[in-house]
């Protein structure tokens, strides 16, 4: 009985050490973040951007991206109601709408029945809107927050339901779409009769009305063929006119052409999109710094041409890529949150969950 009683007694003692923290251990306190009004929302999405694609423009950048200057990150999933892998439409309308849906459809759940889009409700809510693109503005990650279609090609019918909207600022490309139709409408005098400001580059805008940015005819150029800095700059541009709403806005950005680049196996014009993209980034994280009020979100809609990372030099800034495929996969995706409400955005969910903590932050 007494061995058994000091056996006992050992297994206690060392219990108790093994579970007791290190004298030379001092835990760092957790930092509290400030937080401001939940207000604002910028949502980046990198279209194709995957860790990789991440990891090798910070390579080749020295290291730094104002992507991590992001204080949280999470994963999210990315595939629809009807393909382990998703097309934008599918995966820009899970975000957007809060549901998951069929591939090649915008704004619609899964029976082709119209959702109401995060944009839809901040202009209910009386707040002021803007959607970015270096695509042009009806294809499908700008379109599946305005527009509710079961094929997300059909660009006319899209871009008409554009001017029914009432976004404040938009910038992208796709004039064709909205003076050279099939079916002889010129939406250009009816974005005029709306009382926008059409424009072709952003030096054109003046006074204070909704704006409307078409910079090309079709798709923008690509930043490696003189597309120059449009979006970082339209991103500047759009938040100076957003801000001035008292009620607060919600803004789409997207970095279009990354996904292209995947799907062209280009890894130069790949590392110059991720850099126009994160030039953009930098802009809103700017500011959301002086306002305190707005929150910023950079994700990817899906990762594209299974982009891997075969070698590289750290101090030589340079990176070797590979790519397995022309289209889209099924990887998870990093999400990093910026700004008051950031916190909750870690984790590990699906994107239909960008949706709700969003409508959370508004509190709608």
């Amino acid at each position: 009985m007494q061995k058994y009683f000091i056996a006992l007694l050992i297994l206690s003692i060392t219990f108790i050490s093994c579970n007791k923290p290190a004298d030379n251990v001092n835990p760092e306190p957790v930092e509290e973040v400030e937080q401001g009004q939940h207000k604002n929302i910028i949502l980046m999405i990198g279209d194709g951007m995957g860790l990789a694609q991440i990891t090798a423009t910070r390579t080749v950048n020295n290291g730094n991206l104002n992507i991590f200057r992001s204080q949280y990150i999470g994963i999210q999933s990315t595939h629809s109601a009807d393909e382990y892998v998703t097309d934008s439409g599918a995966s820009g309308t899970a975000i957007s709408c809060g549901q998951k849906t069929n591939h090649y459809t915008v704004g619609v759940d899964i029976n082709g029945n119209p959702l109401n889009s995060i944009l839809e409700m901040a202009e209910n809510n009386g707040l002021s809107t803007g959607l970015l693109t270096t695509s042009h503005i009806a294809h499908a990650t700008p379109a599946a927050f305005y527009a509710h279609n079961t094929d997300r090609f059909d660009y006319e019918s899209i871009a008409y339901e554009l001017i029914s909207k009432n976004v404040d600022f938009f910038m992208g490309g796709g004039q064709k779409y909205f003076d050279q139709r099939t079916d002889q409408l010129n939406l250009i005098d009816s974005l005029i009769a709306r009382k926008y400001q059409v424009v072709n580059n952003l030096s054109q805008i003046s006074g204070d009305k909704k704006v409307a940015v078409l910079i090309s005819d079709d798709h923008p150029p690509k930043y490696t063929e003189g597309r120059g800095d449009v979006l970082p700059n339209a991103v500047e541009v759009a938040l100076n006119r957003l801000k001035t709403n008292e009620n607060g806005f919600f803004m789409m950005v997207e970095g279009a052409q990354i996904d292209w680049a995947c799907e062209e196996n280009d890894q130069e014009y790949l590392i110059a999109e991720m850099l126009d993209f994160d030039r953009a980034v930098g802009k809103a994280i700017d500011f959301a710094e002086v306002d305190g009020n707005t929150l910023v979100i950079i994700t990817g809609d899906h990762e594209t041409g299974g982009y891997a990372l075969l070698d590289g030099d750290v101090s030589a800034n340079t990176v070797e890529g590979g790519f397995i495929t022309w289209l889209h996969t099924a990887s998870m995706v990093p999400l990093f949150a910026y700004g008051p409400g950031a916190e909750k955005f870690i984790g590990v969910y699906e994107n239909t969950a960008i949706f709700d903590k969003c409508i959370d932050y508004y509190e709608w």
